[in-house]
């Protein structure tokens, strides 16, 4: 175990530039995660951790072998987390191989398309474990799956559903390829009632709130389905409609 006192010192300056740079953490194959609670998590679905900080009041669980700890004090703490109020522990975990599979062999999936909140994408993740999805599928323009809020918002679920990211046309390839159609959740002249397709296996598509589905998603689809609601309501936030099809499906 290393103390370190100092906010200055190289190792504390390196875990405060990950929690806000996707750059830095694509570069240095690590991300940052800030509660005991996530600590267990990584543990339990046995992910590689680098390194783990905590304050000196804090009780960490077992640790791997070869995980670095170092201690530091309050204040430091406040100064390298992410959160306004720490909760005394930062781990660094491995990233994953995020690149997609040429071949699916799961029944669900959901596909995110421009999502730019963290939380959302958090949320989406954490349904899908929920819902025995088999991964979560992020096309450009979403919230990096592995910043600060959005693993706090998957409440651990980041270890356990696999996460990948793919462009429209490899997604389109991949589906094909294994013999999963491909639903989006936007108004055209073939969208369904949810409630009438059978879900039991398709990818998931769904849109940011502001512009919905991409057209370059959108002429991908196998169909579009809607959920029904109240005419006067127009569409639904972007995790909340994901969570209702997504329980739809596993009923």
């Amino acid at each position: 175990m290393t103390e370190i006192t100092s906010r200055t010192n190289p190792r504390l300056v390196h875990i405060r530039k990950l929690a806000g740079s996707a750059g830095l953490r694509r570069s240095s194959g690590t991300f940052l995660c800030d509660s005991r609670k996530l600590l267990s998590e990584a543990i339990q679905a046995g992910w590689e951790i680098v390194q783990v900080v905590s304050t000196h009041e804090v009780t960490l669980p077992p640790l791997p072998a070869g995980t670095e700890e170092i201690r530091v004090p309050r204040d430091v703490m406040e100064s390298i987390s992410p959160m306004k109020t720490p909760q005394g522990v930062l781990c660094i975990c491995r990233l994953p191989d995020q690149t997609l599979p040429r071949q699916l062999t799961g029944q669900r999936y959901v596909v995110l398309d421009g999502v730019q909140d963290p939380g959302n994408v958090g949320t989406v993740l954490r349904t899908a474990d929920a819902f025995g999805c088999s991964g979560l599928i992020l096309l450009p323009g979403c919230a990096d799956p592995f910043g600060p809020k959005t693993v706090r918002a998957s409440m651990g679920a980041v270890f356990r559903c696999p996460v990948w990211t793919a462009g429209p046309e490899e997604l389109e390839r991949t589906l094909e390829k294994s013999g999963i159609p491909l639903y989006g959740a936007a108004l055209r002249q073939d969208t369904l009632d949810v409630r009438q397709v059978d879900l039991k296996r398709g990818a998931l598509a769904i849109g940011s709130e502001g512009r919905g589905l991409s057209e370059d998603v959108l002429r991908r689809c196998h169909a579009t389905i809607r959920i029904p609601m109240e005419p006067k309501c127009e569409s639904l936030n972007a995790a909340v409609a994901a969570a209702i099809l997504l329980w739809e499906a596993y009923r």
